[in-house]
């Protein structure tokens, strides 16, 4: 018939390889649109900044989720003087392992940047463009604009517009945004402040929410399952102060989805892996050899690179140092 609509059958869709899925595994979709929100003081900043790093050094976010994609990133902060903001990605970067000066990470210094200003819509699109970033952070939304944030249809033409660049730059878009005061009973998503279009327009969204002196992270996506209640603190390591997953199991009911992930026995055979190996190992082909979960990887991975005992290259991990050479499989 002309003009009929063309179809595919089912088993001929595209298939998404998992380099395509995620940007950081389990935790941000590739491409992927969302809120990271919650209370005032629950480390929404820390958060956002940890999955920056994460993706412009390739490394484990939160020290136990790893990159699939890493790449550019592209932080505009608005609340925080750039000195703090600079004091902590160096922190996140001595918790993560990584160096800090060679970090694939671009701020905006300008003074203010309104997403409901066609000038500076324009402006942010060209930086993007020419930046081509993986991932953009923007923190928070309330500094971002000046319509009224529960009027849905002042709201989505914002969001709109950030949709707009994520299709046509093909980038990741991180919106940090505060939850409603008095929202703590509420369903987490249904807890931000203003119309629910916030909620809706995420891809992928995460909630922080304080548990005493423990946060607690909840992790939706709009096509994968997701996770409640991972414990989260903030911890202080000599100058580093950085989010990190709770795995002594000390919460229960909120542990994260592996323990063993940094034990000797893990440690030893992702060593023990790349030993054997005769070039660099892609995380895939690693996770394989080591028959261990992601999350866990990852956060083995993580804890040798703090101890300098392995390196990430753009073909997968290898061993550093004395490391490349024969030694005791104890660590």
């Amino acid at each position: 018939m002309n003009g009929a609509l063309p179809t595919l059958r089912a088993c001929d869709l595209e298939a998404a390889p998992l380099e395509r899925r995620w940007l950081i595994e389990d935790l941000w979709g590739a491409e992927a649109v969302g809120i990271v929100g919650g209370e005032p003081k629950c480390c929404k900043s820390f958060l956002a900044l940890d999955m920056a790093v994460a993706v412009a050094a390739g490394a484990p976010c939160l020290r136990h989720f790893p990159v699939t994609s890493p790449g550019r990133v592209l932080l505009y902060a608005a609340e925080d003087a750039p000195h703090l903001v600079r004091e902590r990605l160096e922190g996140i970067c001595r918790a993560a392992g990584v160096r800090f000066d060679p970090l694939d990470l671009h701020g905006i210094p300008a003074p203010s940047l309104r997403l409901d200003q066609a000038e500076d819509q324009r402006r942010l699109r060209d930086t993007a463009q020419r930046l081509a970033p993986r991932l953009l952070v923007l923190d928070p939304f309330v500094r971002l604009h000046g319509i009224d944030e529960n009027a849905a249809a002042e709201v989505a033409p914002v969001l709109g517009y950030l949709r707009d660049l994520q299709r046509r730059f093909q980038m990741a878009v991180v919106l940090v945004h505060h939850a409603r005061k008095g929202a703590a009973g509420a369903r987490a998503g249904q807890a931000l402040r203003g119309s629910s279009e916030l909620h809706a327009w995420g891809d992928s969204n995460l909630y922080l929410r304080r548990r005493g002196e423990r946060l607690a992270l909840t992790i939706e996506h709009r096509a994968a399952a997701g996770s409640d209640g991972i414990a989260l603190e903030l911890r202080a390591e000599g100058e580093a102060l950085a989010l990190c997953v709770t795995v002594d199991g000390s919460d229960k009911g909120t542990a994260p989805r592996d323990t063993d992930a940094s034990t000797p026995s893990s440690l030893d055979r992702v060593v023990e892996a790349l030993a054997q190996a005769s070039g660099p190992l892609p995380h895939r082909e690693l996770r394989r050899l080591c028959q261990m979960r992601t999350s866990s990887l990852g956060a083995a991975l993580a804890t040798l690179a703090a101890k300098g005992r392995v390196q990430r290259s753009d073909l997968g991990y290898e061993l550093a140092g004395q490391d490349r050479f024969p030694f005791p499989t104890s660590l």
